[in-house]
């Protein structure tokens, strides 16, 4: 953990380093964002890496979103989608389950072209499969901006995790 103060003072590639992965394999977010600082607080960097995403082509929003694993996969994800899943109880699915996921996942991603994408936290395997049946019913437009604002929320859990406002003494 560290402090937005200590943040601030960081090199360009201690930054990124640091920060870089809040955005799932996406660093540019942390390397741009670098350039604005000071941020006074974590809220405020938070809405500055939000604010280049939105700015960005919609062809690098695409691949933020598709730099998401599927939900319940058995494939190598990231420590930190690992650890989100596993507090949902995605990785203690059933066969029966998994098969549900995987037909209901591979739909939503061949209609929107993008894996399903949710904040996790304080959801269960059971919330989270319904969330994917309610959202596949969506129009791509909306799908995709929808996919964007779960992303906002996993990388501002994900820099509460590292950065703190509190100052060190």
């Amino acid at each position: 953990m560290v402090t937005i103060q200590d943040a601030n003072e960081l090199s360009r590639e201690e930054f990124v380093a640091k920060l870089g992965w809040i955005f799932e394999h996406t660093p540019w977010i942390a390397d741009k964002v670098w350039t604005l600082r000071p941020f006074p607080s974590i809220q405020l960097l938070h809405q500055s890496m939000v604010k280049l995403v939105e700015k960005s082509s919609k062809q690098e929003k695409l691949a933020l979103i598709q730099a998401h694993p599927d939900l319940g996969t058995k494939m190598k994800i990231t420590t930190s989608s690992k650890m989100e899943q596993h507090q949902a109880g995605l990785d203690q699915l059933s066969s029966k389950e998994y098969e549900r996921y995987i037909a209901l996942n591979n739909k939503y991603i061949k209609k929107f072209g993008f894996p399903f994408v949710l904040a996790v936290r304080g959801h269960n395997k059971d919330s989270i499969y319904d969330a994917m049946k309610r959202r596949v019913k969506n129009k791509e437009d909306q799908e995709f901006e929808t996919a964007l604002k779960e992303i906002y929320k996993i990388s501002f859990f994900r820099l509460k995790e590292i950065v703190t406002n509190e100052r060190s003494y």
